[in-house]
C-alpha cells in the first residue's frame, strides 16, 4: 500500500465522495458513495473504504 493509497482511504473517511473521486472521477462509483454517505455518513465511509481497497 502506497502513500497515495493511503491518503486516499485518509480522505474516504473524512470525506468518502472525494476520496472515491480522486481514484474514479466522477463515475458509477462516486455516485453510489454521494448517496450512500448522503443516506448515512458510515455507510458512505465503508463503501469508499472497500472501493478503493477492493
Amino acid at each position: 500500500m502506497g502513500s497515495e493509497t493511503f491518503l486516499e482511504i485518509l480522505l474516504a473517511i473524512l470525506l468518502p465522495p472525494l476520496g472515491v473521486f480522486l481514484r474514479y472521477g466522477i463515475g458509477v462509483e462516486f455516485w453510489i458513495c454521494l448517496l450512500l454517505t448522503i443516506l448515512g455518513y458510515i455507510p458512505g465511509i465503508v463503501y469508499a473504504v472497500y472501493v478503493l481497497v477492493a
